[in-house]
């Protein structure tokens, strides 16, 4: 008979944080206002309204929107505000910027809403490697809230960390 195989990294107390668990499921939609202008460079009014007015805003249902102007023309404040007006009953989210913006903000509202009293004086992982898009601000957000209340921060796999922070 053989020995018993121990699971230390089991047995080690660590509490791993897989921040793929915090990702939001649904399509992630820009609309840029920059496919609206005229000549590339100038908002009208009058053909945005029409825009406005002829686009099926009901495809965007359960979507999260980012809203931005890819090219360097000035854009009246308005304008993203008509499209938030037009999009607000349908869309689950919208946000001013990238997708790349988009993504930070839905985690951003995920982590403000976890408990961090699980994590209290814990030995914690943020697991490293994740398979959906998690942006690198996750990782900061995550990092700041577990600071003042963990034991010990690492960064990681729990069979091989990067330690980060230890209490003293």
């Amino acid at each position: 008979m053989g020995e018993e195989i121990v699971n230390k990294v089991e047995q080690s107390g660590l509490i791993t944080i897989n921040l793929e668990d915090y990702y939001e499921k649904g399509d992630r939609v820009l609309i840029d206002i920059q496919s609206q202008l005229f000549q590339g460079m100038i908002l009208r009014e009058k053909e945005f309204r029409e825009y406005i007015k002829n686009e099926n805003w009901e495809s965007f249902k359960d979507k999260f929107v980012a809203i931005t102007c890819s090219t360097d023309a000035i854009i009246p404040t308005w304008a993203y505000m008509l499209l938030a007006i037009h999009l607000q009953p349908f869309a689950k989210k919208i946000v001013f910027g990238t997708l790349e913006q988009l993504e930070a903000d839905i985690f951003r509202e995920k982590l403000k809403n976890i408990s961090l009293e699980n994590f209290r004086d814990a030995r914690v992982v943020i697991k490293g490697c994740s398979n959906l898009p998690v942006p690198t601000s996750a990782y900061l957000e995550l990092t700041a809230l577990l600071r003042p209340i963990a034991k010990s921060i690492m960064y990681g796999e729990p069979c091989s960390t990067v330690p980060l922070f230890k209490r003293k």
